[in-house]
């Protein structure tokens, strides 16, 4: 009923072992009942993260994906571009709208695409912090990409897939979750774990940041994600969903 991706930045195979005795949910479960691959390896290069990304549910190296890098130089623009910037659209869930994002530079589709394609029914969303990982997983066709706004700490998104956020996301972004980490401290695992980061005290593009960059902005995606499972009845409505 859902396909669900979950991709970790920079998160190695040997950290499943060496941090086993730590996992009590989602990690252990995936170790003890699914397919586990230790010796698997990147078939692309660079190993950036808009690459890999375009590569996970599309298959395409980068010379057939057209995602080639984070960013690079376009000789017909004479200018750098970014991997999913679009002059074309503009964001949404921002008070000042500027420029938006898009998948308009993929040139191959998705998992997500293909199902859309044999069953229009079908909804598929992304979520992260990076607009590139929302935006490049999910698709052309994508129902929704939502990524992390750091000037203003709201989930964003832009007009290439509505004209306005769904009113799950605006009444997210409404009730202001990412504030619930002001203050706080960043501590390792453990017993006298020691203290990796403490957050901002105000509210800002500092503390936005900040929290950008600690294990805080996962527990607020997750709560988002949680969010577009309700919002989007994902799963939930007789068709596959992404």
């Amino acid at each position: 009923r859902l396909v669900l991706l979950v991709a970790v930045d920079q998160m190695r195979y040997d950290y499943l072992p060496r941090f086993a005795d730590a996992f009590t949910g989602g990690f252990r479960r995936l170790t003890r009942d699914g397919a586990v691959f230790t010796n698997a390896h990147l078939d692309h290069y660079p190993s950036v993260t808009a690459v890999g990304h375009a590569a996970m549910l599309t298959g395409a190296r980068p010379a057939i994906s057209g995602i080639v890098g984070n960013d690079w130089y376009d000789r017909g623009l004479k200018k750098n571009v970014t991997s999913v910037e679009d002059p074309g659209t503009t964001l949404l869930g921002v008070a000042e709208a500027g420029m938006g994002c898009s998948p308009h530079r993929l040139r191959v589709s998705t998992i997500g695409d293909e199902l859309k394609m044999a069953h229009p029914g079908s909804r598929v969303i992304g979520l992260s912090h990076k607009d590139r990982s929302a935006i490049l997983m999910a698709g052309r066709m994508a129902d929704l990409a939502l990524w992390w706004d750091t000037k203003t700490g709201a989930f964003v998104s832009s007009t290439w897939y509505a004209p306005e956020l769904p009113r799950w996301a605006a009444d997210f972004n409404a009730g202001k979750p990412a504030d619930a980490w002001l203050g706080r401290e960043w501590r390792a695992l453990g017993e006298g774990g020691g203290v990796l980061g403490r957050m901002p005290e105000t509210p800002g593009p500092a503390y936005y940041g900040s929290l950008y960059n600690s294990a805080f902005g996962n527990e607020l995606l997750v709560a988002l994600a949680e969010k577009a499972l309700e919002g989007e009845r994902l799963g939930q409505r007789g068709e596959t969903d992404v």
